[in-house]
């Protein structure tokens, strides 16, 4: 059953500034060390990670894509998907919440107007967290002053119930797709948190419910016209730094488990030269991306959404993998239900799903025959 949740504001010391990119990967591995600790226990007992998205916010960890023009650090992309797949090892769920966090806040780079921009990367830089989702069709809308009135409901997304900003996408009159930006402190705003799925169990996933909230126009940004878009290629890539991270985390576990016993070696090799294989591909991906966000012409932004796909479904098809050797390999030893290593299994599953893995295919044949 569903439980409807009314925003309440948490106190949170102000967000750190990280510096630079080294600062940033050994932020994230420090906080993945923590996280890491209570991973098993939260998806058994379905905690939810606040506590644990609260310290990625004052980390600072949470602003690391805020472009310099706004004071932030804007790192390369291929190394903010690496620090997601940190995060994602620890625990999968905090990873997907920042892949959708990530995601939104390159939607507003390329598509905000400066005003809009500049207001909500600021409130990045203090730590407040973002999530994208989109308004069901059938929902209500209607002008009122520089704005829209909109009621209605929203698709489940990743990190909704830990957002203090939620980036709907619809369709105003006549045909036009936006985007607009709710702040959870809205009292017409309120999240249910319906996720029963058996992955993922603790990544914020919820549906967004609005009763005549209104939207100033200051608020409202075009949505992205085109799939080939940045945000839709860093939201690809991000993906495979989740799968990436539920890889290792099941290769972790599986060197643990096999202990003594004897492993033919090439078995271990396979799954180690797959995992490097899909390291290799994120990095590749994140590479174009940059080249796409500086020269966003079509050809670039379609090779970097082509490499992004690869990425993604080379990295999840590998989280896959890894975490069916990780009962081949390991047998009985990895079996017993205290340890719950079958949650990398269903996390892969679960995330896996989210990926629209034909037609990232039929896109791939289309832009190889070009």
């Amino acid at each position: 059953m569903g439980t409807v949740s009314q925003f309440q504001d948490r106190l949170r010391p102000p967000a750190r500034r990280i510096e630079t990119e080294e600062e940033a990967v050994s932020t994230a591995r420090n906080l993945a060390d923590t996280f890491r600790h209570q991973a098993s226990e939260r998806d058994i007992n379905r905690i939810l990670p606040f506590a644990e998205l609260d310290a990625l916010s004052v980390s600072g960890l949470t602003a690391i894509s805020v472009p310099p023009e706004h004071e932030g650090l804007d790192v390369p992309n291929a190394l903010l998907a690496e620090i997601v797949a940190i995060v994602a090892e620890a625990d999968a769920s905090i990873g997907e919440a920042l892949e959708n966090h990530f995601s939104v806040l390159e939607t507003l780079r390329t598509q905000a107007a400066e005003d809009l921009k500049a207001s909500l990367f600021t409130h990045v830089l203090l730590g407040d967290r973002f999530a994208g989702t989109t308004v069901i069709d059938g929902s209500g809308l209607s002008a009122e002053g520089p704005g829209y009135r909109l009621s209605g409901r929203m698709r489940q997304a990743p990190g909704i119930l830990f957002a203090d900003w939620i980036a709907a996408t619809l369709t105003i009159p006549p045909s036009r797709p936006v985007t607009f930006y709710l702040t959870r402190a809205d009292d017409h705003v309120q999240v249910v948190d319906d996720w029963d799925g058996f992955g993922q169990r603790t990544n914020g996933s919820a549906t967004t419910i609005t009763s005549a909230v209104h939207v100033n126009a200051e608020a409202i940004a075009p949505a992205a016209s085109s799939e080939y878009s940045t945000g839709n290629s860093l939201s690809l890539l991000l993906k495979a730094g989740v799968s990436l991270g539920i890889a290792r985390a099941a290769w972790a576990d599986l060197m643990t488990a096999i202990g003594d016993r004897a492993v033919t070696p090439s078995r271990l090799g396979e799954r180690a030269v797959s995992i490097e294989i899909a390291a290799a591909a994120l990095e590749r991906a994140g590479r174009k991306l940059d080249i796409a966000q500086v020269n966003p012409a079509e050809a670039t932004m379609a090779d970097a959404f082509f490499s992004a796909s690869a990425a993604a479904i080379a990295a999840g098809e590998t989280a896959l993998s890894t975490a069916n050797a990780l009962f081949d390999l390991a047998g009985e030893a990895a079996a017993g239900i205290g340890l719950n290593l079958d949650r990398h299994w269903r996390n892969a599953r679960i995330h896996a799903l989210s990926l629209p893995r034909d037609r990232l295919l039929h896109r791939a044949g289309g832009h190889v025959t070009r």
